[in-house]
Order: C-alpha cells, then sequence, then structure tokens
C-alpha cells in the first residue's frame, strides 16, 4: 500500500505545476493533500480528475479558497468522514476520513499560528481538542493513517535553524510537546521510524533562498497506530519538481 500526503498551497497551481501528472505515475493507493484553497464545483475539470481514482473533497465553508482538504482512493471506500463535530475546525475543512474496513486513513490540515496570536491561540484550542480524539482513535482497535500537515517540527532533526525559531509557531515547546506526547503514548512518526537520525524538510518558505539553501521544516507526517508501524517499509520526499512550497511525503507499507 502506497500513501502520499501532499499540501498543494492551492490544487489548481499544484495542477499547472504538473503535480496530476507526476502522481500518474506513481501507483499510489491513496493521496491525501491538504490546504487545496478551491470549492469542489470548481474541481471538476479534466485536470483534477485521475483515471482510476475517486475523489473525496471537504472545502472550507467559512471562507472560500481557502484551507480545505482531500482524498484521492484508488479502490472505493466504505465510507467517508469530513466532521469531527467542532465546527470553528471542521467548517475550514481540515479533515477528512476514507474508511476501509479496519481501515481509516485521514487527511488533516492543523492550522498554523503564523500570523499572529489570534491564529496561534486557535491552534492550541484545536490541539487541546484534538488530543482526546486521537486517543480515543488510538485506542479503538482501527488501524489508522494520519496524513498530513500538521504546522510543527518534533525536533532539531526536524528544522534547520533550531534556535532561531524557539518562538515562532510550530517549534515552540508547547507545541513540540504535544505532537511528541502523541508520540510517545503510541503514534508512530512513519518517516523517523524509518529514518531515526534523518534531517529531511517537507516545506521551505518562500522567503530570501530558503529553499535553494535547503532551509527547511519537517512538518508533513504519517502517524500510524502501533500495529501498521510494524508494516512500514519505505518512504520518499520529493523535492524535485516543485510543486508547492511543500513537498509530497510519500510511504509504502505491507498491508
Amino acid at each position: 500500500m502506497r500513501i502520499i500526503s501532499f499540501n498543494a498551497n492551492g490544487i489548481r497551481s499544484a495542477a499547472r505545476k504538473g503535480f496530476f501528472d507526476w502522481f500518474r505515475e506513481q501507483d499510489a493507493d491513496l493521496l491525501c493533500m491538504q490546504e487545496t484553497k478551491a470549492q469542489e464545483h470548481q474541481l471538476a475539470a479534466p485536470e483534477f480528475v485521475v483515471d482510476g481514482y475517486k475523489a473525496f473533497f471537504r472545502d472550507a465553508t467559512t471562507k472560500k479558497g481557502y484551507s480545505g482538504v482531500a482524498i484521492y482512493s484508488r479502490r472505493e471506500p466504505d465510507e467517508i468522514r469530513t466532521g469531527l463535530g467542532w465546527a470553528p475546525f471542521d467548517d475550514e475543512g481540515r479533515y477528512i476520513e476514507a474508511r476501509f474496513g479496519n481501515l481509516s486513513v485521514v487527511s488533516f490540515y492543523i492550522p498554523s499560528g503564523s500570523s499572529g496570536d489570534l491564529r496561534q491561540g486557535f491552534k492550541f484550542e484545536v490541539m487541546d481538542w484534538l488530543r482526546p480524539i486521537l486517543d480515543q482513535w488510538l485506542a479503538s482497535g482501527r488501524d489508522y493513517v494520519l496524513c498530513g500537515d500538521w504546522n510543527i517540527v518534533r525536533s532539531e532533526l526536524d528544522i534547520r535553524n533550531w534556535k532561531s525559531n524557539q518562538k515562532n509557531s510550530g517549534c515552540t515547546p508547547p507545541e513540540r510537546e504535544w505532537l511528541n506526547a502523541l508520540c510517545g503514548d503510541g503514534w508512530m512518526d512513519a518517516y523517523r521510524a524509518l529514518e531515526p537520525e534523518g534531517q529531511d524538510y517537507t516545506w521551505w518558505s518562500n522567503r530570501g533562498q530558503a529553499y535553494a539553501k535547503d532551509v527547511g521544516w519537517r512538518i508533513d507526517y504519517q502517524l500510524v497506530t502501533p500495529a501498521l508501524a510494524e508494516r512500514l517499509r519505505r518512504w520518499s520526499i520529493l523535492r524535485e519538481p516543485r510543486f508547492s512550497d511543500h513537498a509530497p511525503f510519500t510511504v509504502d507499507y505491507d498491508y
């Protein structure tokens, strides 16, 4: 089973840069996208249709052209879920889940707090609200793959400029402690499980020469339940060609 997670920073922009041409060649079972920045009715055009795949979307209803998540699946899911029961999060289009028997694959887009204190406060609210849900999923006996842009690094290995970002959203101690606690309690970081000392990044700022100098952050993850951790086989982060300020992150599972 091959799963790709990708923050498109605009699905239409990524399509124009050739993302779906690349995706058609990947033999993936599932694609989890974040930040589609589009409404579903805008995505019926041929450039967004991939032969052999069903596409499912959850748009932002509070602000058009904002946020949004999607799942492209080669197999017809048993069920699609698009809400977790809290309107401030759900209505921004930040969660979609495809269910296949005992397997759930989720596309998550955790808020960024980089625009200011208001959004950082919302991010902390989301983290507090989401934690018991993730605990429940972990204890459910289901297999989960949580794909997405979590907008948080875990450690010094996951960010080039560690010291200078300690007060910046995505690298603050409370955020890192929250994500590391999830992993400490049973969720497995697929990349880190396969690459314990790896220093690969999935996002680069568009400012300065961050990409050229590889001044990046690893904020895109596939977090999995323990049984799936034993089935991890390979990973890849596609740096070239560039379809977004994020790189597609692929994991292969023996599933």
